[in-house]
């Protein structure tokens, strides 16, 4: 069996497009997120146990800094496009391979704790599943 390397990174230099625009420093959090995965059913004898895999649906969780005096800011675009679905791409590493997915926007939260900076974690839905491109300088296999 082959021994497989492992390049694990940090979020420190990533892209974050939204629509038409670069979004990277209004977040400190960009997260595809499956939801679902099992399904199990137990009957009362041991022999009687089963599991079926689902088809998971995908999320996508976004911590922003709500700015709210930008017009252009995410806060602000979320806010104005409730509802719409739109393209995402997420670069986590730079240079990296992007992942990709069309978005269905949801407006954050607005205001917060005193002394705190005013942030939102909002869950965008995603319209099937994220994909991901080949890395750059990558053999695309």
């Amino acid at each position: 069996m082959a021994q497989i390397g492992v390049q694990p990174f940090t979020l420190t230099d990533v892209k974050l497009k939204v629509d038409a625009d670069n979004y990277e420093k209004h977040v400190s959090q960009v997260e595809f997120q499956p939801q679902g995965g099992v399904t199990t059913w137990k009957g009362l004898t041991p022999d009687a146990a089963f599991s079926f895999a689902q088809t998971p649906t995908w999320q996508l969780v976004l911590a922003v800094a709500q700015d709210w005096t930008t017009p252009d800011s995410l806060s602000r675009y979320l806010f104005d496009n409730q509802g719409k679905t739109v393209s995402a791409t997420f670069t986590p590493v730079n240079g990296g391979p992007d992942i990709a997915a069309d978005i269905i926007i949801t407006a954050p939260n607005i205001g917060g704790a005193v002394d705190a900076v005013a942030a939102s974690t909002v869950t965008l839905g995603v319209i099937g599943k994220p994909t991901i491109a080949a890395a750059a300088g990558g053999s695309g296999s």
